[in-house]
């Protein structure tokens, strides 16, 4: 049996619950990251080698969205670095579990990277909007400022939540993760506009400047909404003693 073959295999029996993830990253995303975690396991990487590379993808899409006038050409580049970054996004983690190498360091690692790509790729947009964009009204601005803000309170108090649920239940004795709930597709439908792939997605379109502005904003709405609703959710959910 092939490295490559092994890895798949053991990768697809031992897959992360489906809770809370939408259906890009379900079946889209942790699928392509399969495939490149068995890649990685063959080439023998790690897995903090392969979040590296993965800030590689995801920075030149940044990069090239801050200094390349919207065009098709440019969109097709742009989208393909972003998807590949988040693809391996998704990569490490899995190599992490198949070869049992998963370390605090190694998750510090993975967080701050993706921190700051949530950071850099709406400042890439906000200078685009400024260089290429020819936007008459100077407050479209602020909505690259309005959507980072967004994406990094929902980024930070999933994260932090997640943490203070941990620490709880190991105070409580629980030790473990909290046993993981039946999925919801139609709660996977209903992540679909805050997904970080259908936001990679939307760079196809970066070359219609007009229809990347409104499906921009769409977005934004969607993320201010569902951050007023995971933060009262998640908030709920800890002031609940031992949940």
């Amino acid at each position: 049996m092939s490295q490559f073959g092994y890895a798949i295999r053991q990768l697809s029996a031992a897959q992360k619950s489906a809770k809370g993830v939408s259906l890009y990253s379900r079946y889209v995303n942790r699928p392509a990251g399969r495939v490149l975690a068995a890649v990685g396991y063959s080439l023998k990487l790690t897995p903090n080698q392969v979040t590296m590379i993965s800030g590689v993808f995801t920075f030149a899409g940044v990069v090239m969205i801050a200094v390349l006038r919207p065009s098709p050409a440019a969109a097709v580049a742009i989208f393909a670095a972003l998807v590949l970054g988040f693809a391996l996004d998704s990569a490490d983690g899995q190599l992490a579990r198949l070869t049992g190498t998963g370390s605090a360091a190694g998750e510090w690692l993975d967080h701050v990277v993706d921190c700051a790509k949530m950071l850099a790729l709406h400042m890439a947009v906000l200078v685009s909007f400024y260089r290429h964009f020819g936007l008459s009204d100077p407050r479209y601005l602020f909505v690259p400022v309005a959507f980072q803000f967004a994406a990094v309170m929902v980024f930070f108090g999933g994260i932090l939540t997640e943490q203070l649920k941990r620490a709880d239940r190991l105070r409580s004795g629980a030790g473990g993760p909290a046993p993981a709930a039946p999925a919801s597709t139609l709660r996977s439908v209903a992540l679909l506009p805050v997904d970080y792939g259908v936001f990679c997605a939307l760079f196809l379109l970066f070359g219609s400047r007009d229809v990347f502005l409104v499906l921009y904003c769409c977005l934004l709405v969607a993320h201010l909404l569902f951050m007023v609703a995971f933060l009262v959710k998640w908030y709920r959910e800890l002031s609940v003693p031992g949940r």
